[in-house]
């Protein structure tokens, strides 16, 4: 068991793992975006890539999953467990 202040630490610890794995999956969606947008505005085709300017797209993606992961992981570790929220209100309702 953690002692009072090292939870925080490993909190921590979990929301930066995150960061890479958030970076790789917004990069995707961003690529996957950029397709979209490509077949949307009929584009122009590059052989051997998905789009010309894939790296613009795979760029903004990579940056708001590097972003929003980790803040989101964050933010339900950091949250009051569900048992202390409940023990603060009064069950008893007739």
């Amino acid at each position: 068991m953690a002692q009072h202040g090292q939870e925080g630490r490993y909190n921590w610890g979990i929301g930066c793992l995150m960061l890479p794995m958030g970076a790789g999956a917004g990069a995707m969606l961003g690529v996957l975006v950029s397709k979209l947008v490509q077949w949307a505005t009929r584009g122009p085709q590059c052989s051997g890539i998905p789009t010309c300017d894939w790296h613009v797209y795979a760029g903004w993606g990579a940056l708001a999953g590097a972003l929003s992961l980790p803040a989101l992981v964050l933010w339900s570790l950091l949250r009051r467990p569900a048992s202390e929220a409940d023990s603060t209100t009064d069950t008893n309702r007739s």
